[in-house]
């Protein structure tokens, strides 16, 4: 017979975090699965402050991730870190999740694992969104996709580069490139969502607004050619592991549920985070989103076993 936690958490971040440490907390027994090298998500790949955190001023989202990492051990939370959720079944008690070692994942780990839990909750948030007409993983030397420390770690100097996006990240990296030393700089936009404040920064001369045709072969945005491109065209969910679940989503793919609980359409299924593209997504609502799927759990596996609310059990606990 397998042994089933009460719940596999698929993902690490804020969201999959603070699901599994408040159900360790309350007596229960996650499983954290988590692609990279530690728990944390996307802060991880965030140099930068992340001063929208009230408790956090001046700390950088990568400071945020460890924060995590520490946070997830302190509770006792078992973590199989360096596995990616590739695809999942329902069995008659829960859950089968199928794990492969990710790339760049831990080392002396089996390539291939499955582990059993009564519930799932899916947090493995979103993804940079590529060119519009790329192959899932298509790269280009000079061709940098989405914000983090590849951003960072580039040299600028003396280079022309193409920042794609009108959101907040285009123009925050048009920033910290102009910054960098780059010969030129010039933003590409379709339509504008980013902060007021963060739009006036930008020349008008720098700024190019409506549809644009990209190469990224020859690095040619238009009729342009550049040293570096920066694609910054947002973010998709990704929960490609969930799909034998036909789980209710929206046309963009991001999964729904019940506000209250978190529930996905499917019983003893829930998302949490920005793969349910819960309102404001943002590192302190991925926590909430957290806290309120382990209390559903909760509540879900008090009612099955009879108690009273709050007198939390584990009735599978892991070794």
């Amino acid at each position: 017979m397998p042994q089933y936690s009460d719940a596999i958490i698929v993902g690490g971040g804020p969201a999959g975090a603070s699901c599994a440490i408040w159900l360790a907390r309350l007596g229960l027994a996650p499983l954290l699965v988590e692609a990279g090298a530690r728990p944390g998500g996307l802060p991880n790949d965030n140099p930068f402050a992340d001063d929208w955190i009230a408790a956090l001023p001046g700390v950088t989202g990568q400071q945020v991730g460890a924060n995590i990492a520490r946070s997830v051990e302190a509770a006792g939370v078992p973590v199989r870190c360096g596995r990616r959720a590739v695809v999942v079944e329902r069995t008659e008690t829960g859950f089968a999740v199928t794990v492969q070692a990710a790339r760049g994942g831990m080392p002396a780990t089996p390539e291939s694992e499955v582990l059993y839990g009564r519930h799932l909750v899916i947090a493995s948030g979103v993804r940079a969104r590529n060119l519009a007409d790329a192959a899932p993983g298509d790269r280009w030397p000079g061709v940098l996709v989405g914000p983090g420390s590849a951003i960072v770690e580039q040299d600028y100097a003396g280079r022309s580069v193409a920042v794609l996006g009108g959101g907040d990240n285009g123009f925050e990296n048009y920033a910290y490139v102009k910054s960098r030393g780059a010969s030129a700089v010039h933003l590409y936009a379709r339509t504008v969502r980013a902060r007021p404040q963060l739009v006036d920064a930008v020349p008008a001369a720098d700024l190019r607004l409506g549809d644009y045709q990209v190469d990224p072969v020859a690095r040619r945005v238009e009729e342009q050619s550049y040293d570096l491109l920066l694609v910054l065209h947002g973010w998709e969910p990704q929960a490609d592991f969930a799909a034998s679940l036909a789980l209710r989503r929206d046309d963009r793919g991001y999964i729904h549920t019940d506000f209250a609980t978190a529930r996905a359409s499917a019983e003893g299924v829930y998302a949490i985070g920005e793969v349910a593209n819960r309102m404001h997504p943002c590192v302190v609502t991925s926590m909430a989103d957290g806290v309120v799927a382990a209390k559903a759990i909760q509540a879900a596996i008090e009612r099955e076993s009879g108690r009273q609310p709050g007198a939390a059990h584990s009735f599978h606990r892991n070794p």
